[in-house]
C-alpha cells in the first residue's frame, strides 16, 4: 500500500459528560444582583445613618438650647426693667388642650447638597452696642454657657434682641443679625441649618479627627418674654462622625466586611468558572485552530453553563468539519491542475498531431503511429475520468454525509466482485451494523482494496472486532509496504508511488475524510510484512460523538 499518518485523535473525541448545569441567564442575573445590591446597600446606610447623626445633634441643640432658653427667659423676667425695648412682637402661641400641653420642635435637616450653605460668615460690629442690663445679664449666664460647653462639645452664644453676643466665648460684643438663621429667630421662629465646617486645627489630631466631618449644625431659639423675642439662643455642633463611630465598633465592622468580601468572591469565583474561563479558552482554542493546531479541536477543559457547554461543542465541531474541508479545498487547488495538466496535455499533442497528419498534403504517420497516438488519447481519456471519479468522492466525503446500517459482510462481497485478483478472507463480527451508509463503506473498503491491488498485493484480511460503541476492523495485504519516508504522507490527497501506473493519489485520502465525517477514524500498524491499517467505525446504535 502506500502511507499511514499518525492516529488521527481528533476524529473521534468525546463529547462532554451530560450533567445539570446552570443556564446562562440564571448565573449573570445572580452575579449582577448580588453585585449590585452591596454597594447600594452601603451607600444607602451610610447615608441613612449620616442622616440620624445630623437630626440627633439636632435634636440634642434644641434640648440644650431649650434649657438655657428657659433660664435667659427668668433672667430677662427678673433682671431687665420692662423700660427696655424688647425685640419682634410675635403672636401668642395656639392654645393647646389640656390633656397635650407640649410644643416640641422636632429636627427636620437633611443632608443634601442643597441644604449645606457655605462657612458661617464672619461676626459685625453692631451699629449701636448692647443695653447694658442685657451686658450684665450676659454675664450672669457666662458660666452656665461654659460648663455647658464642656459638657455637651456644643458652641452656645447669647443675643439680644438686636443679634449682639452678649455671651459666648468669642465674639461678644459683635453682632450675627445679618446670619439667616439668627434673622428668622430675631423673627420668632426657631431655625435650623448645616453649614461647611472650617476646622480650627492646622495639625491634625485625635480631637480633630473625631470631629473631622466637614459639616455643622446651626441652631438659633428665639426667647420670648412678653410676646416679644427677648434674645436668641445660637448654638452649633458638628455632628459625630460616620467613620469614628465605626471604629469604635469596629469588630463587628470586620465581621460586616468579611460577610460581603467572601460571598462576593464566591460570586467572582463562579462568575470565573462559568463564564470567564471558558470563553477565554474558547478564544484560545479559536487561534489554535486558526493556525492549524489539531489537538485544540478536542473538548474544553471546564465547559460553565450548559448553554456554553452546548456553545462551545457546536463550535468545537463546526471547526472540526472546517478544518477538514479546509484541508480538501487547499489539497484540491493545490493539486488538481497539476494532476489535470499531464493526461490534458497528452491528448492535445496527440491531437494535434493527428490533425497535422490530416492536413499535410502526403501524410506521412503509418496507421500503427496513428493507433499509439490515439491509444495515448484513450488511456489519458480513461485517466482523466477516473480522476474525475476520485474528486467526487473525495468532494462526496467532504460534505454532509446520510448516515445508514451498513454492514462489513456486505462490503466485502460487493469487494470480490469488483477486485477478483485478490484472495479476500473476513473474519470476526461482520454483521454488526455501522452507522454509516452501504454506498459509503463501498467508497472506503474499495479505495482500500484498490490501494492494496497497486502495490502488489495477492491478498486481503479483514478482522472485525467490537469494542464499546466501535466496530475495530484490522485490514491488512501482502504488498510492498510502506517506506519510512513515505509513512507521513500516504493520507495526503493526491501522494502516490504508483502515478505510472494510473495511481491518483487520493485514495486514502478519501478513505480517511469519509470515515471522520462519520466520526471514525484509520491508522497505519507496524507490521513486517505488507500494509495494515486499523479502522474505528460507530457502530448504528450508538449516540453520536
Amino acid at each position: 500500500m502506500t502511507e499511514a499518518a499518525s492516529p488521527d485523535v481528533t476524529s473521534n473525541m468525546p463529547g462532554p459528560r451530560r450533567k445539570w448545569r446552570p443556564s446562562l441567564s440564571l448565573v449573570v442575573f445572580l452575579v449582577l444582583a448580588s453585585v449590585l445590591s452591596l454597594p447600594l446597600f452601603s451607600l444607602y446606610f451610610l447615608k441613612i445613618y449620616q442622616n440620624q447623626l445630623i437630626q440627633q445633634t439636632e435634636s440634642e441643640l434644641i434640648a440644650q438650647s431649650a434649657a438655657l432658653s428657659a433660664v435667659f427667659q427668668r433672667e430677662v423676667e427678673t433682671s431687665i426693667p420692662p423700660t427696655i425695648t424688647l425685640g419682634t412682637k410675635v403672636p401668642p402661641p395656639p392654645q393647646q388642650p389640656p390633656d397635650e400641653p407640649y410644643q416640641p420642635i422636632w429636627p427636620k435637616l437633611e443632608l443634601a447638597e442643597e441644604s449645606i450653605l457655605p462657612p458661617r460668615p464672619e461676626a459685625r460690629a453692631p451699629a449701636a452696642p448692647a443695653d447694658p442690663a442685657f451686658t450684665a445679664l450676659g454675664a450672669r449666664m457666662m458660666p452656665d454657657l461654659v460648663a455647658t460647653q464642656y459638657v455637651t462639645l456644643a458652641g452656645f452664644r447669647l443675643l439680644d434682641p438686636n443679634g449682639i453676643v452678649i455671651a459666648g466665648r468669642q465674639e461678644v460684643g459683635l453682632s450675627l443679625a445679618h446670619l439667616e438663621e439668627v434673622a428668622a429667630a430675631l423673627q420668632g421662629r426657631f431655625a435650623a441649618i448645616l453649614r461647611v465646617r472650617i476646622s480650627k486645627h492646622d495639625q491634625p489630631s485625635l480631637y480633630s479627627m473625631s470631629r473631622g466631618t466637614g459639616m455643622r449644625v446651626f441652631t438659633a431659639m428665639p426667647v420670648i418674654v412678653r410676646d416679644q423675642v427677648a434674645g436668641v439662643v445660637y448654638a452649633s455642633r458638628t455632628p459625630s462622625n460616620v467613620f469614628i463611630y465605626l471604629y469604635e465598633q469596629r469588630a463587628k465592622v470586620v465581621l460586616a466586611i468579611l460577610s460581603m468580601i467572601v460571598p462576593t468572591l464566591l460570586i467572582g469565583v463562579l462568575f470565573h468558572r462559568t463564564i470567564t474561563e471558558p470563553m477565554r479558552e474558547l478564544n484560545e482554542r479559536s487561534n489554535l485552530i486558526g493556525k492549524g493546531d489539531r489537538n485544540a479541536l478536542g473538548p474544553l477543559k471546564r465547559h460553565g453553563t450548559s448553554e456554553f457547554a452546548r456553545l462551545a461543542q457546536s463550535f468545537l465541531d463546526m471547526a472540526r468539519r472546517l478544518n477538514a474541508r479546509s484541508s480538501f479545498i487547499s489539497t484540491f487547488a493545490t493539486h488538481v491542475s497539476h494532476e489535470l495538466k499531464s493526461p490534458l496535455t497528452s491528448i492535445q499533442g496527440a491531437a494535434e498531431l493527428l490533425r497535422d497528419d490530416i492536413d499535410a498534403p502526403a501524410p506521412a504517420m503509418s496507421d500503427q503511429d496513428r493507433r499509439k497516438f490515439l491509444d495515448n488519447i484513450v488511456a489519458d481519456a480513461d485517466r482523466l475520468a477516473k480522476i474525475s471519479t476520485r474528486l467526487r468522492d473525495f468532494a462526496r466525503a467532504e460534505n454532509p454525509i446520510a448516515l445508514g446500517a451498513a454492514k462489513l459482510s456486505a462490503a466485502i462481497t460487493g469487494l470480490r466482485a469488483a477486485f477478483p485478483s485478490l484472495e479476500i478472507r473476513a473474519s470476526g463480527e461482520l454483521d454488526t451494523p455501522m452507522r454509516i451508509s452501504e454506498e459509503n463503506a463501498a467508497i472506503i473498503f474499495a479505495n482500500l482494496a484498490d490501494n492494496a491491488a497497486r502495490h502488489g498485493s495477492t491478498t486481503l484480511d479483514l478482522a472485525a472486532t467490537r469494542q464499546g460503541n466501535l466496530l475495530r476492523v484490522k485490514i491488512g495485504d501482502n504488498g510492498e509496504g510502506v517506506s519510512p519516508n513515505n509513512r507521513t504522507q500516504i493520507f495526503d490527497s493526491f501522494f502516490t508511488t504508483r502515478r505510472d501506473s494510473g495511481g491518483t493519489g487520493m485514495g486514502l485520502a478519501i478513505v480517511r475524510a469519509m470515515l471522520d465525517a462519520h466520526g471514525g477514524a484509520i491508522r497505519l500498524l507496524d507490521t513486517k510484512e505488507g500494509t495494515a491499517f486499523e479502522l474505528t467505525i460507530p457502530l448504528a446504535d450508538a449516540p453520536p460523538g
